[in-house]
């Protein structure tokens, strides 16, 4: 009687034990994947380090120093701005 009581037991306690280690393996390789790229999330988790792209190998200081272009629709005709005529 006993036995299977103690047995019923350590099956619960195994099952749990085990969902929570999954559970947290799953966190972590969701978290080193892709969570851990959002500063928000690094934020309210209070990770001060920094994420594996700001580790990488710095730029050349010709790209760090040219200013970094936006990309821009062609602008229509209605949203082109005409100027003023200087003749007047």
């Amino acid at each position: 009687m006993w036995q299977s009581v103690g047995l019923t037991v350590l099956v619960i306690v195994a099952t749990l034990v085990f969902a929570l280690l999954f559970m947290v393996f799953g966190w972590y390789v969701v978290w080193q994947l892709f969570l851990s790229k959002f500063k928000f999330l690094r934020e309210m988790v209070g990770d001060t380090g920094s994420p594996q792209a700001e580790t990488q190998p710095s730029q050349a200081k010709s790209e760090r120093t040219s200013p970094p272009t936006p990309r821009q629709r062609p602008k229509t005709a209605r949203q082109r701005v005409v100027p003023p005529d200087s003749t007047t």
